[in-house]
């Protein structure tokens, strides 16, 4: 119960972003939900674009939280150039989770055509999500083709921010917490869909999976599996243990210092650099 609390509380909407986004509520589809703020870089020419999911036990969470926006709008909009793109999607239990994924895949899709009127470069583009977003991007990365299927064109990589769900067949045949039954229910084959490990393909993009050391549910080992997965199917992807609470690791990258480094260390190696 208090790692549920924690994550709701993490991804409530509480306050809303101080920062305004550039074009706010910008629909990518008819659900009042399937919505996304885009925060635009000074005079941006072919500028990167760093799209952003945000986390709430699928359930709850909000694209203006000030966590999933400040820090990053500081450190990588206002200092670097790129445009920060922060995404709504559908909820449990008005869809699922692969739904929710095609969801930020129809997002992105409309990130890639709109990109270059943004002063933007669509060929150029990472994905990064938190605990449940962080999840949903793991998935899109581990099959791309989810993604292509809504429109979507391959993006440069993925940081996923401190996931306890990459292997959602094994989570729900072991002791898990109450919340994941609302999220995964009850069959195997749902599972299975929604798993980023089970959906591991050998188009998998790079990816750099953060995990907090803090955790009782050991995110690092399961980031370590999940990216032995990708590498056994030609993939790359690298883990990032952090000494950082879970909502930490969210609401602290931007700040200066070595997490911050290692998660622009990895974009550089995108080629992604301004």
């Amino acid at each position: 119960m208090k790692i549920l609390c924690a994550l709701l509380l993490a991804a409530a909407p509480l306050f809303a972003a101080a920062q305004t986004p550039d074009l706010p509520d910008l629909a990518y589809g008819p659900a009042p939900r399937q919505r996304m703020d885009v925060y635009l870089a000074a005079r941006a020419e072919r500028a990167p674009v760093l799209l952003v999911v945000h986390g709430g036990a699928w359930m709850v969470g909000n694209k203006a939280l000030p966590q999933v926006v400040e820090q990053k709008f500081a450190h990588w909009v206002r200092d670097q150039g790129f445009i920060l793109v922060s995404v709504n999607y559908r909820l449990v239990p008005e869809v699922d989770p692969p739904t929710q994924a095609a969801d930020i895949a129809r997002a992105l899709a409309l990130v890639q055509q709109r990109a270059a009127s943004w002063g933007g470069d669509p060929s150029r583009v990472v994905l990064m999500g938190h605990s449940a977003g962080a999840h949903l991007v793991a998935l899109l990365s581990a099959r791309p083709a989810l993604a292509v299927a809504q429109g979507a064109a391959l993006w440069r990589g993925t940081v996923v921010l401190d996931s306890a769900a990459l292997d959602t067949v094994a989570l729900m045949q072991r002791p898990h917490l109450h919340f994941y039954d609302r999220a995964f229910g009850n069959d195997p084959a749902g599972w299975r869909s929604a798993s980023p490990t089970a959906q591991m393909s050998q188009g998998a993009l790079p990816m750099l999976l953060v995990c907090s050391l803090r955790r009782r549910d050991d995110p690092c080992a399961q980031s370590r599996a999940f990216a032995d997965e990708s590498i056994a199917h030609g993939g790359r992807a690298e883990v990032l243990p952090q000494d950082l609470s879970h909502a930490q690791i969210n609401a602290e990258l931007g700040l200066p210092g070595a997490y911050t480094a290692a998660v622009d260390a990895f974009i550089a190696s995108l080629g992604i650099t301004r």
